[in-house]
């Protein structure tokens, strides 16, 4: 798997910003933040804040007096994020690994995190480490993908590209949709003492950018790049093949279809 602490880099922030923000992250970013009470408990913490979709939205809820730190394993991430959000005031950028957190314990009134704890490798540390960083009562509130099968343009994108590299495994993209298990997520969460918990799944329309827009925000995006320019193929034609099977299926502009994904909350309750 590649290294996610490294491989958000060069030109692939931008990319994954500006190509797949618009097709579904601003949506889903919109939709985690409102059930967030306006009140959180306490100060803010955002695990995985990638660009900062959900950052700026988190601070455009939140009374200004309310503490917002905004963290990501990957550096290119947070300097990106903070570089676009810096006429924002009232956000704190850290880099910092979800499994190890610089932050004291009981230190936050709510943990949030879009569509980044199925990249980490050991889940359970995970849910532990925000447990643990959460006060009495404090919320974590997150989501993740649901199945691949449920998001089209993911299984186009994987069906393409993993049919150009036969029996690759490192090529190989299912982690993000291989969280979505319902008593998975309860299993994690009751081990790491979390109650009062809700999941449901939450489906979007697709509709506001062009087939090939999702294509490069695929490829160019993400550090599947990575992968595919060290085999030596150009991800020009990559991205052709990926645009073209998404126009076949939801249309080449605006490309039309749906993204569904898994939301859930809980609660840090003794």
């Amino acid at each position: 798997m590649t290294d996610l602490k490294t491989s958000f880099s060069g030109s692939i922030p931008g990319y994954y910003d500006t190509c797949l923000g618009p097709a579904w992250f601003d949506a889903y970013a919109a939709d985690l933040v409102q059930r967030l009470a306006v009140g959180p408990g306490g100060d803010v913490l955002e695990i995985a804040c990638g660009t900062g979709i959900v950052t700026r939205r988190l601070r455009e809820r939140l009374s200004p007096a309310v503490r917002l730190v905004a963290t990501d394993l990957s550096k290119a991430m947070v300097d990106y994020a903070s570089s676009k959000l810096r006429d924002r005031q009232g956000i704190e950028w850290r880099e910092a690994d979800a499994v190890e957190l610089p932050f004291g314990d009981g230190e936050f009134g709510s943990v949030v995190c879009a569509f980044g704890v199925m990249f980490v490798p050991d889940k359970p540390a995970v849910f532990r480490e925000v447990r643990r960083v959460l006060k009495e009562g404090g919320t974590f509130l997150f989501n993740v993908w649901d199945r691949i099968e449920e998001n089209p343009h993911a299984a186009i994108g994987a069906e393409v590209v993993e049919g150009l590299f036969p029996g690759d495994a490192e090529v190989r993209f299912r982690i993000p949709y291989e969280m979505h298990d319902f008593a998975l997520l309860r299993t994690l969460l009751n081990d790491a003492r979390f109650k009062e918990v809700s999941i449901e799944k939450k489906r979007i329309e697709v509709g506001r950018v062009s087939a090939r827009d999702i294509a490069i925000g695929q490829i160019r995006g993400t550090p599947r790049s990575l992968l595919i320019e060290k085999r030596g193929v150009s991800l020009d034609n990559v991205v052709d093949r990926v645009g073209a099977a998404l126009a076949n299926i939801g249309g080449a502009d605006p490309y039309r279809g749906a993204a569904q994904a898994v939301v859930v909350e809980a609660r840090a309750i003794a």
